[in-house]
């Protein structure tokens, strides 16, 4: 066996890979990321601040999406891939930091980290498939192909400003996001075909649930911040233990039984690239991304539960569990093919809370949005829970 048919993973059917040390290291870099996005979002509450937190938010999660693929593929156990990874967290660490001032003076760092990371990634998986797999090899090299394309705009924006920037960032986003639809089509390579794309769904699915866990531990990272440093008057308690519960509501929702049903029938799907690809790669964006906009609606309620919500406070506040909602249901449709009726009742009743939220004081916003995450977490694990007794019956 030459040495680079050793950095691939052993594969055996329906065998599930554990996510191994290094991993956890590496996700390290990204609970930094995530706490910074959730703070440039809360800094720069605005239709161009969300537009840009938006854009960085997007380049977070791919870079750390795509490693995880690749950390599927490559066995992390192996000297050189720890090497790679190691190197990935350096540039990590720099992009990560130049999240506040992206769009400002650090948009040529934040940018020649992330390319840093997506080619240099992409290049050294290419270079560590043997001959003997063309397919996988391929598919590496047309990804290669693609964010070398969406590096250009990346660095270009780094140059730019103002606008620029964000129009070219734009654009960036966009080729990186394509890709996979396009299944990495180039010229004179063709485009990928589904079954190269093939995954260990068990190792996937743990994955991404390990990056819900950083956001959901970000969030209360940010509730227990602002709860130290905050007056201890009863609204304010009021408003953590109400922030407490809905960070556990959504976990509920989650992983109750929507992560451990993902996993399995991953791992048992015959089409796992593609499963992989929306389930995991697309359909957990708004899942996270809703328990940052919760994040921030936590803030805003431990630094002012009293009065009247305004308009920041409402969009995080009802807009985060709806993402979150939205995300999850798509997510779990996905697996098993069909719309959940908790779910959809929640994010119903989310809507219907919208034209009375400037009534309310945020700790009551906040109150009722908890509620409804928790009715929606009691409510699939009772009828989940009697449809799993009577088929045992």
């Amino acid at each position: 066996m030459s040495t680079n048919e050793t950095l691939l993973r052993a594969r055996a059917p329906h065998q599930h890979h554990r996510v191994t040390y290094v991993e956890l290291f590496f996700d390290l870099v990204f609970v930094f990321a995530i706490t910074q996005i959730s703070h440039t979002l809360l800094a720069h509450f605005t239709p161009l601040g969300v537009l840009q937190t938006t854009i960085l938010f997007l380049a977070v999660w791919w870079v750390w999406i795509y490693t995880s693929w690749i950390t599927n593929w490559l066995d992390p156990e192996r000297t050189p891939v720890r090497v790679m990874l190691f190197g990935l967290m350096v540039a990590g660490l720099l992009l990560s930091t130049s999240i506040p001032k992206a769009f400002e003076s650090r948009g040529l760092a934040f940018a020649l980290a992330f390319v840093v990371m997506q080619v240099g990634r992409s290049a050294f998986t290419f270079l560590s498939i043997p001959r003997s797999q063309p397919g996988l090899r391929m598919n590496l090299l047309r990804i290669t192909i693609w964010l070398a394309c969406s590096g250009v705009f990346w660095i270009a924006g780094g140059f730019a400003e103002g606008q620029t920037r964000l129009m070219l960032w734009i654009v960036a986003v966009a080729i990186e996001y394509c890709g996979p639809l396009a299944r990495f089509r180039c010229p004179g390579l063709g485009a990928t075909p589904l079954e190269d794309w093939e995954v260990e769904g068990g190792h996937m699915a743990e994955r991404c649930a390990l990056f819900i866990i950083i956001a959901l531990g970000e969030s209360i990272v940010v509730t227990g911040a602002t709860f130290a440093s905050a007056a201890w008057t009863a609204p304010t308690i009021m408003g953590f233990v109400v922030a407490l519960i809905g960070s556990i509501a959504m976990w509920w929702v989650y992983f109750h039984i929507g992560a451990e049903a993902g996993a399995e029938h991953i791992s048992h799907a015959k089409d796992t690239g593609r499963l992989a690809r929306l389930a995991y790669t697309y359909l957990h964006l708004p899942i996270v991304a809703g328990i940052v906009v919760s994040a921030v609606g936590d803030e805003l309620l431990l630094a002012h539960p009293e009065g009247h919500a305004d308009t920041k406070t409402i969009l995080t506040m009802i807009g985060g569990p709806l993402l979150f909602l939205i995300g999850t249901i798509l997510f779990k449709r996905s697996i098993r093919g069909i719309f959940q009726l908790s779910h959809m009742v929640g994010i119903g009743l989310l809507i219907v809370l919208i034209p009375f939220a400037h009534f309310l004081s945020p700790l009551l916003l906040s109150s009722a949005t908890t509620v409804i995450m928790v009715i929606v977490a009691a409510w699939e694990a009772i009828s989940l829970g009697s449809l799993a007794k009577s088929d045992e019956i």
